[in-house]
């Protein structure tokens, strides 16, 4: 079976301090110090829904606020597979991986502002703000080129 990839938009969440915020997977519990344990927001575009648009209605369902700004929106589309054990599970089994448009963000609120808690089934269960360069390490095996692509080009948003 041929299964298509499904559209997707990312947030890279830079605050005031040029820190990013990663989250724990509700999915993964007890992750800290698993690899693929956190990640950056990320989720699913409406059909032709604007990218700019969907990442801030991501940005909202997923950690609660939507207090942050465009910095950059990345100038590719980041391909990923899933592993052979989550195709036809993962992602409602419709999908080989995503294919995914990312963006660099200021986030203008405060740290109260991110309520993991709003959505009745949460995608996360703890958050942090980490330095852009430890993505790669944080990330699932499967995104880890993607999130090293990331940490490289949006470099200029970071804390030194």
């Amino acid at each position: 079976m041929d299964l298509p990839y499904r559209d997707n938009v990312g947030a890279v969440l830079f605050n005031r301090a040029g820190l990013v915020f990663v989250a724990r997977r509700a999915d993964l519990p007890n992750a800290e110090g698993v690899p693929g344990g956190w990640q950056l927001p990320q989720g699913g575009m409406d059909p032709g829904e604007d990218p700019r648009v969907a990442v801030l209605r991501e940005l909202e369902e997923e950690i609660g606020t939507a207090r942050a700004e465009i910095l950059a929106e990345h100038p590719d589309w980041h391909l990923y597979d899933l592993p052979a054990e989550l195709i036809g599970k993962a992602l409602g089994g419709r999908y080989r991986g995503q294919r995914q448009r990312w963006f660099a963000l200021r986030f203008t609120g405060e740290d109260s502002d991110i309520r993991l808690d709003l959505d009745p089934h949460p995608e996360f269960d703890a958050w942090r703000w980490a330095r852009l360069a430890e993505l790669p390490e944080l990330a699932v095996a499967f995104k880890r080129d993607i999130y090293t692509v990331l940490a490289r080009d949006f470099a200029r948003f970071a804390a030194r």
